[in-house]
């Protein structure tokens, strides 16, 4: 996520930034304490640097490796959950909104300017795409109020568009959650492409390409909380074929999972989306295909006895 654990005490990490991290299931981490309490503790904070030898390693090695075979997309963060990491607890910056908007902007300035920069040397190192990861949703609806996104976290996102769009690379935005209410605002900030379009949360691919497919791609979605852990490769197929029904046809979508491959997939699902996506997602896409599955949505019956 573009930071360096730096010591260890007990279960618990602290990085380079002064967040303390907890360790969850399968070795995750998550925000235990930050060291901004305060606008007097932000006067006195020195970020790291950007510009460290050592900050693009990971990237520079698979520049090296991948170049010209595989896309090198660099993961980083925009304007929110890094501030709310500093702060301490996504609930204090979200109060900062209301009580103390000067000290969230303050902090969501300093960290975008990290990150920008941090952003143009990754593409100068030889990233052929940027994703920022922040989350700004759950699957009920957006963290904050659209005019508090529209205030507090939109300007900071635009930046890093733009600043990646001088460079000349596109710049996928990954959110998870229901984000109906923040969507036309983000495509009107330049995003490239959405991932990953949560079904989930109510999050209809077909419905996000008809609204916007001639502005941005769209990345998704086939369900890793369900069908990619506990369905049959049989079922995985029809959900491959039902998302590229819905988002593939005239192009302009990257078919790939509702979040993550994480611990919990099954590795035969994992390989028969693989499977089914060669298979089905070949131009010209089948008509057939394409007529017969258009209209459907695993979703409703995602929890049905033979995924239980």
């Amino acid at each position: 996520r573009g930071t360096t654990i730096g010591g260890a005490a007990g279960k618990s990490v602290v990085d380079e930034w002064g967040v303390v991290w907890g360790m969850a299931e399968f070795g995750i981490p998550y925000p235990v304490a930050g060291p901004i309490k305060s606008a007097e503790d932000l006067k006195g904070y020195r970020p790291p640097s950007p510009d460290d030898a050592h900050r693009l390693s990971s990237l520079k090695e698979a520049v090296r490796r991948f170049k010209g075979r595989r896309a090198i997309v660099f993961l980083t963060h925009d304007g929110f959950e890094f501030p709310h990491y500093l702060r301490g607890g996504m609930q204090n910056l979200l109060v900062d909104y209301l009580e103390d908007p000067r000290l969230a902007h303050a902090l969501t300035e300093m960290v975008i300017s990290y990150k920008v920069r941090l952003m143009e040397r990754a593409i100068d190192e030889g990233a052929d795409a940027i994703v920022s990861g922040d989350d700004y949703a759950t699957r009920k609806g957006p963290l904050m109020s659209p005019r508090h996104f529209r205030e507090f976290v939109l300007p900071y996102l635009k930046r890093s568009i733009d600043a990646t769009h001088r460079k000349g690379v596109p710049y996928i935005k990954h959110t998870d959650g229901y984000i109906w209410p923040i969507l036309d605002m983000m495509v009107d900030a330049g995003i490239d492409a959405l991932d990953p379009i949560e079904p989930i949360a109510g999050m209809d691919i077909g419905e996000v390409k008809r609204r916007y497919g001639d502005r941005m791609a769209v990345v998704g979605n086939v369900d890793c909380t369900h069908i990619l852990t506990r369905a049959t490769t049989a079922q995985v197929e029809e959900a491959v074929k039902e998302t590229l029904a819905k988002a593939a046809v005239g192009g302009g979508h990257v078919l790939a999972s509702s979040n993550s491959i994480h611990p919990a997939v099954k590795p035969e699902n994992y390989k028969a989306m693989v499977a089914a996506a060669r298979r089905w997602g070949q131009y010209p896409l089948d008509a057939e295909m394409v007529r017969e599955y258009q209209g459907r949505n695993y979703i409703r019956d995602i929890r049905s006895a033979d995924l239980r």
